[in-house]
């Protein structure tokens, strides 16, 4: 009996929790997920400074400033970012200043050089101010102590930026997952080697390791490893000692070469099954090793091992990460033109996601064979079809899984 999609899924995030966090430097921390909330420690801004350049003065002494009833001030110091005003803005007198340095002390209004002649010894004023223009007040974004990230959060350069601002070198985050693909079969070569009758390159290895990759893991590639089983058991020796997951690609079916099935079934910790879905019903999921590193098997024809990857694989990257959510963005979609479905298993579609006359729109990228990659090369959304729909007809609406979109 084909077990269901969700029962599969559940069964390998059941398996997986986020790692354990550690410290890391910023730039470092960058795409993993923050494990701790952040709070600032210091204020932003940190001290009163301008938004402009131009002058420092008191508000009272520009009141009437304009075109026609200009306003000297005797200029007492000059001020570039980084740097403190020297002197005290007193009445009759200005403090040249560049955009994001302090405030000179007794200054309450800035003019943007731009309502001045630039002079360096008396400025001409030709603008009034008010009391408070263009100055940013130290605390105004952020106050000291204030919570500016929160324990989930995906660490963008947005979320980089504002730690560094807030005084923070680095972030306690869950680490990205070390993920080691294997592909195995004696058929495959590497890419760009010229190809000898009845071979294919290894686009698969690279495939997942750049999903992979893309999910936000840490990727490895090894193989590919012929059909010596061997071998293959000293290349999962190998490869246990630096990964967090291991994923295989190929050796998975009914056939009488088919390694990875053959050697993992004798170790008892991998299960394997069928599972009611088209393309990659031949699925298996297990643990290895002393430290349990999960290993999921995936079928050898490319779409499937796709396909596998987003529905089964993907989301354990993302739990193991610390998302919260641990699927690509879904969104409902009307079908253009229909195509036909296997009874009783889900189909993932390879189709063309668009948005016409404001509502999202697919159209199936052509045939829905394992083996399409050109098809799959021209998705940007696989739409999920129920088991129980064996004509999908246009103006049908399903659930769309948005390749385009991390999540």
């Amino acid at each position: 009996m084909l077990r269901p999609v969700d029962e599969q899924q559940a069964i390998g995030l059941a398996a997986v929790a986020p790692l354990e966090p550690i410290d890391l430097p910023l730039l470092e921390a960058h795409g993993c997920v923050l494990a701790a909330d952040v709070e600032a420690l210091w204020p932003l801004p940190s001290f009163d400074n301008t938004s402009m350049d131009g002058y420092a003065v008191l508000a009272a002494d520009v009141a009437g400033a304009s075109e026609a009833t200009p306003v000297q001030l005797r200029v007492v110091d000059d001020v570039p970012a980084g740097y403190r005003a020297t002197e005290r803005v007193s009445p009759g007198t200005a403090i040249r200043i560049m955009t994001g340095a302090p405030l000179p002390d007794g200054a309450d209004a800035i003019v943007p050089v731009e309502g001045t002649d630039g002079g360096t010894d008396i400025v001409t004023i030709t603008r009034s101010a008010e009391p408070g223009v263009f100055i940013r007040r130290a605390g105004e974004d952020v106050h000291a102590g204030e919570q500016v990230l929160r324990a989930g959060q995906y660490l963008s350069a947005r979320e980089i930026a504002i730690l560094a601002a807030a005084g923070h070198g680095s972030a306690l985050v869950h680490p990205r997952p070390r993920v080691v693909v294997i592909s195995t079969g004696n058929e495959l070569v590497e890419p760009g080697t010229p190809l000898k009758h009845g071979l294919i390159a290894d686009s698969n290895s690279y495939m997942l390791v750049t999903a992979a990759k893309q999910a936000g893991a840490a990727a490895y590639r090894a193989g590919p490893v012929i059909d010596d089983e061997d071998l293959f058991m000293r290349t999962l020796d190998d490869q246990l000692v630096r990964a967090d997951l291991l994923v295989t690609s190929g050796g998975v079916s009914m056939g009488a070469y088919d390694t990875v099935k053959a050697v993992l079934s004798r170790l008892g910790t991998v299960e394997f099954t069928k599972v009611a879905m088209q393309p990659g019903m031949p699925q298996g999921f297990g643990t290895l090793g002393e430290e349990n590193v999960p290993i999921v098997t995936l079928p050898g024809n490319p779409v499937s091992s796709y396909v596998s990857f987003e529905v089964f694989v993907r989301p354990l990257i993302r739990r193991m990460m610390g998302f919260a959510n641990v699927t690509r963005p879904q969104v409902r979609a009307s079908v253009l033109e229909g195509w036909a479905s296997p009874a009783n298993k889900t189909q993932f579609a390879r189709v063309d996601l668009s948005v016409a006359e404001g509502r999202y729109v697919i159209r199936s990228t052509g045939a829905q064979g394992s083996h399409i990659l050109g098809g799959l090369s021209r998705a940007n959304a696989l739409a999920v079809v129920p088991p129980e729909i064996t004509e999908v007809k246009p103006g049908d609406v399903l659930t769309v899984y948005d390749l385009s979109r991390e999540g």
